[in-house]
């Protein structure tokens, strides 16, 4: 019977937790670039059963005496949550430091059989990278392009970009064009395996253990586009989101449930079952 307490435990964990991913989902709905959070169910593994001092058959040779009784489960646990990259829909805003990152055409990796995912490279003052799809931008003191975070959108030669005015143009291609003369190209990072990155807040990304990704530029497999003047929305879907959460927190309630039965059970083993009359 105890072991009906962690098997609820369990799942009652597991669905707080799965609750808790959906409502961040959620608070980011209208998040530019947001990447919801997808997670996944997965058993303990099962332990196999024998009783001992038996002579029935058949029997462990390392146990002498044992009959096998059969497998047990010993609960459910939330595995880690992962990105969803699916593009989000492009959402114009007018504002010409907001640039949208468009995915076209993305390679499959043949061993996960997924997409690839494509960025803005940005840089912190410490000189680490970050990867981030939130292309709602804005200009610094200096004039160099940052992120919200003031995080500094890259070139392809790993440099800020400096706008030295406030009219320019940004073509699909990513070059940063002032009047007619082309100032930088913003750099696109591609990763192979994107399930890899680590995520930081809500939009930024980090290589797992450090380096940087691959520059998608010169890359004939990739095909995408930039666009001035808007910005990739939240891919997250508000509906599905509340569904699941109304799904997560009557699972939930169930695991209670079965909870409460065994410590009335319990209970009455205690007080009950054994009292001498």
């Amino acid at each position: 019977m105890l072991k009906g307490f962690y098997t609820a435990g369990a799942g009652m964990i597991a669905q707080q937790r799965r609750q808790e991913m959906l409502s961040n989902n959620l608070a980011n709905a209208n998040t530019p670039g947001y990447k919801a959070d997808q997670g996944s169910l997965r058993a303990f593994p099962e332990m196999l059963m024998q009783s001992l001092n038996t002579e029935e058959l058949p029997y462990n040779k390392s146990f002498k005496n044992s009959h096998l009784l059969g497998p047990i489960n010993t609960g459910v646990y939330l595995q880690e949550a992962i990105p969803n990259f699916a593009q989000g829909d492009l959402q114009q805003t007018g504002i010409h430091t907001d640039i949208a990152l468009q995915a076209q055409v993305l390679p499959i990796n043949e061993e996960t059989n997924r997409a690839g995912a494509i960025f803005f490279e940005v840089q912190n003052e410490n000189g680490d990278l970050r990867y981030t799809r939130n292309g709602d931008f804005t200009l610094d003191g200096s004039g160099n392009l940052v992120t919200n975070e003031g995080f500094y959108v890259l070139d392809t030669q790993g440099n800020p970009i400096q706008i030295f005015g406030n009219d320019f143009t940004v073509n699909e291609d990513g070059t940063v064009l002032e009047g007619e003369v082309q100032i930088a190209q913003i750099n696109i990072a591609y990763a192979n395996e994107p399930e890899q990155l680590v995520k930081e807040g809500s939009t930024l990304f980090a290589v797992n253990g450090g380096g940087a990704l691959e520059s998608a530029i010169g890359n004939n497999e990739i095909v995408y586009s930039l666009r001035q003047g808007f910005v990739e929305g939240s891919n997250v879907d508000v509906q599905q989101t509340m569904t699941e959460m109304m799904t997560a927190y009557r699972t939930f309630e169930v695991n209670q449930r079965v909870l409460r039965s065994y410590d009335q059970s319990m209970e009455k083993a205690v007080n009950e079952v054994g009292r001498v009359r």
